[in-house]
């Protein structure tokens, strides 16, 4: 405890120090007062007295005291808020007494440490998230994108998508956000796609014709595993927006069983069909090969891709598509055996698109499943691998 004397000693000191001691212990005796009133009136005069002090140190203590109170005298805060950089910068990050409207009239003028201070307040509205962005500092972009406790506005993430999707950083921090839009998410996903497409190292690693491959079968799959994930949501319309801009095809629709995307199929298929999806579900889940066929009639598609999605459908009702590749591995095989038989090797031109990609995946999903096979082998083999002997007629010549 210390005497009202020693206090008032204490605050009018010539050492800063000691009349910083006396701006804390008058902030902490303010914010834990529980005696007469007249008494409390005399410790905020005594803070107001402070804030007169020539001292950064002496105001600092102050402020310090005061900073993380939700029980501070606004007036004494916000004359902080307009004090030294080092005093104002703390009261924007930490003092709970400001709101929105204290701070809005700030974001504008403010520089970008400022900025930075507000952006990392522990609760940061909608609203004032959306000032900041707009002031258009990067660093602070980067910082409120990466705070998934933020809500933003979808509009607010799309700009962003569109104006800044050329930047890694900021792809990066809009991609983690959960609450990014499909459609903005797959601008993302084609984003990145491009980058890697000119990326030196990565067109130096591949030849150009496996890169465009691979390129493809990984942005396909971006685009069905993104509406397998918003089929659960009936507000959203993907896969009409898909649709819309053309972005449905052939390769995604068998892509889409491939990869066990089944949600997002059904959802292309109502779209195209003009079907409830809960109807369209049920079909591919049970409905008869005639039914399947009748419900792929009503989506325009043509009788050679109709009987292979048909076939596909039934392959998908007895594989785990989504988790097993080599199931993937098997039914992809075994559909274009199938087709090779039935047409005896000359596959109609209709099917072009649908044979060209069944032979990309059968390739890409043998190389999948024969991945670690060998280790395996070789760890529960007992005895020895019989090898031919050296062949002079394999020899190469050097490179």
């Amino acid at each position: 405890m210390v005497a009202y004397h020693e206090f008032v000693c204490l605050s009018q000191s010539a050492d800063s120090e000691e009349r910083g001691q006396a701006a804390h212990m008058a902030a902490y005796a303010y914010l834990h007062h529980v005696g007469p009133a007249d008494e409390q009136a005399a410790l905020y005069a005594a803070l107001m007295g402070f804030l007169d002090d020539p001292s950064v140190r002496v105001r600092a203590a102050l402020a310090y005291g005061l900073l993380h109170a939700e029980n501070a005298p606004r007036p004494i805060m916000l004359s902080l808020l307009h004090d030294n950089a080092v005093i104002s910068r703390a009261v924007l990050q930490y003092s709970p007494v400001l709101i929105d409207a204290d701070l809005m009239g700030l974001v504008r003028p403010a520089d970008i440490t400022a900025l930075l201070a507000i952006a990392q307040r522990a609760i940061l509205s909608p609203r004032l998230a959306a000032a900041l962005i707009g002031r258009g500092e990067r660093p602070v972009t980067l910082h409120i994108l990466r705070r998934s406790d933020v809500t933003l506005d979808a509009a607010l993430l799309d700009r962003l998508a569109h104006a800044e999707g050329h930047d890694a950083a900021m792809r990066g921090a809009l991609l983690a956000r959960p609450d990014l839009p499909a459609g903005t998410r797959l601008l993302l996903v084609q984003r990145v796609t491009e980058a890697l497409r000119n990326a030196r190292i990565v067109k130096g690693a591949l030849a150009g014709d496996r890169l465009a491959r691979l390129l493809r079968n990984s942005t396909d799959t971006a685009l069905s595993a993104i509406g397998e994930r918003e089929a659960g949501r009936a507000e959203t319309s993907y896969a009409a927006a898909v649709i819309g801009t053309d972005g449905l095809n052939t390769r995604i629709l068998l892509h889409a069983i491939v990869t066990g995307h089944v949600m997002f199929f059904a959802d292309c298929l109502a779209e195209l069909a003009a079907l409830p999806r809960e109807k369209v579900f049920t079909l591919l889940e049970s409905g008869s090969r005639a039914a399947l066929n009748a419900l792929l009639v009503r989506c325009r598609i043509g009788a050679d891709l109709r009987n292979l999605l048909v076939r596909l459908v039934l392959h998908a009702r007895e594989a785990d598509l989504a988790d097993d590749a080599a199931a993937r591995h098997y039914v992809v095989t075994a559909l274009i055996e199938d087709l090779i038989a039935e047409h005896g090797g000359h596959i109609p031109a209709a099917l072009d698109e649908a044979f060209a990609y069944l032979n990309e995946q059968n390739t890409i999903l043998a190389r999948r499943a024969a991945r670690g096979v060998m280790t395996a082998f070789a760890g529960e083999a007992a005895g020895p691998l019989p090898l031919p002997g050296p062949d002079a007629r394999l020899a190469l010549p050097a490179a």
